[in-house]
């Protein structure tokens, strides 16, 4: 359950690439032990929105303080910052010349945040976690997508981050394995980790998430309960985004 401790705490954010206005400032805030479903067409901004949150975009404007700190005035470098804020993408980008465990224990280990022996224990239990106990000296290339997944969850996890992002986690799966990485997910969310994730399986952000925001054209047109989200509520923007689902 979400705790009154704010983590992410997000204020008129604007970003630009060009003449193009992708997020038309955006504001919110994420509490800790919170899952945010963040939903909306393509090309709305949801993704730029994640990006920014670690800094994968630098946006032109507004402000981020995560655990009270503004991630926007160089005072915090990035490499820093994704050691606490875990990031999943929709392609898995493991190595694929390294073993499953060695894609975990890669940037533990390498910036030295644990040794060798102790990123090797943590791998270990991270792919119990996921499933894939069995899996830690296979190669990527020989595990399905929705394993490869799993692992890029697993390796996300290494680092003992405060908070997860998961860009629309699913989308590069067939339809037969969502659902095993929208377990994991769920398991997640269970154990109080506070996460934001983009998605388009509207069952998921019904059911494990505790606010849904629907971005249309960068901006927020409804941030409310999951309950309030998919009952009458009379929001327009909502009605014509979840009837473009039917």
């Amino acid at each position: 359950m979400p705790t009154d401790e704010v983590l992410l705490d997000i204020k008129d954010l604007h970003m630009y690439f060009g003449d193009l206005e992708v997020l038309k400032g955006i504001t919110t805030q994420v509490r800790r032990g919170e899952v945010v479903a963040v939903v909306g067409l393509s090309g709305c901004g949801k993704s730029t929105f994640l990006r920014c949150i670690n800094l994968l975009e630098t946006p032109t404007s507004g402000t981020i303080l995560f655990e009270g700190t503004n991630t926007l005035d160089g005072s915090v470098t990035p490499n820093k910052l994704r050691e606490k804020i875990g990031m999943v993408f929709q392609s898995f980008n493991l190595f694929p010349n390294m073993t499953v465990k060695k894609n975990i224990m890669l940037a533990p280990v390498k910036l030295k945040v644990m040794t060798e022996e102790e990123a090797s224990a943590r791998a270990d239990e991270l792919l119990k976690r996921v499933g894939l106990a069995d899996k830690a000296d296979t190669y990527p290339m020989k595990l399905s997508g929705g394993q490869q997944q799993r692992v890029a969850i697993a390796r996300a996890l290494a680092m003992n981050p405060d908070v997860m992002l998961f860009d629309e986690p699913t989308s590069a799966l067939d339809p037969m394995m969502v659902g095993e990485v929208l377990n994991i997910i769920r398991d997640l969310a269970d154990t109080g980790m506070t996460m934001v994730v983009v998605t388009h399986e509207m069952g998921f952000a019904r059911e494990v998430a505790d606010r849904v925001m629907l971005f249309q054209g960068g901006v927020v047109e409804a941030d409310c309960t999951p309950e309030e989200f998919f009952g009458d509520n009379g929001n327009p923007h909502v009605k014509e985004f979840l009837s473009h689902l039917l």
